[in-house]
């Protein structure tokens, strides 16, 4: 993959994982137009993901979600953050894959769990047990993640600045995203355990 110049940068990973968040931040640091399929979707069917999919289903949502995310892997200079079951079609793994230099943000069940345990938007988390909900998706979502992205970065507990700060990194040690582009904080210098 080449320079950020001819790719998308997409975040993958589960709900909660913080791929709004931390993509905002790496669009902002990089100089590039930050984009969420989510919003894109709220804005289309000018509802809330959850009404929609209560309403069409889940097979019309991630029709939705292919339809938007082939247009949005066209435009180079975006970061895109998407979905979390974004990966469960094939044809969006491969564009993902293809098309974009791909992220999985990483996280347990227990992190995501304290992340979105207050937040009554995503639909399938609207069950008696979260946990469990999350355990289960986990595993049949983290082998599709990782067939997708180029890299992986652990959230684990850093602070957001840490986490853009690693996804970063990983960006220039592969050559897509020039440093000297970057102004890099000073003692940012992350230590692996």
């Amino acid at each position: 993959m080449g320079h950020s110049s001819n790719s998308a940068i997409s975040l993958i990973g589960m709900p909660g994982g913080g791929k709004s968040t931390v993509g905002r931040q790496l669009a902002r640091r990089l100089g590039l137009q930050f984009v969420d399929t989510d919003h894109v979707i709220e804005e289309r069917v000018s509802s809330s993901i959850a009404s929609f999919f209560a309403r069409e289903g889940e097979e019309r949502f991630r029709d939705l979600e292919s339809e938007v995310l082939s247009e949005l892997v066209s435009c180079s200079d975006h970061v895109i953050a998407t979905g979390g079951g974004i990966v469960v079609r094939e044809g969006n793994r491969r564009l993902l894959h293809e098309r974009t230099v791909c992220v999985y943000l990483r996280s347990s069940p227990e992190e995501l769990l304290k992340r979105v345990s207050r937040d009554t938007r995503r639909p399938l988390l609207q069950v008696a047990d979260p946990l469990a909900r999350l355990r289960e998706l986990g595993i049949q979502r983290d082998p599709l993640y990782r067939q997708t992205a180029h890299y992986v970065v652990e959230t684990g507990r850093p602070s957001v600045f840490t986490l853009v700060n690693m996804v970063l990194m990983q960006l220039e040690l592969a050559g897509v995203v020039d440093p000297s582009t970057v102004p890099s904080p000073v003692g940012s210098r992350l230590t692996s355990d």
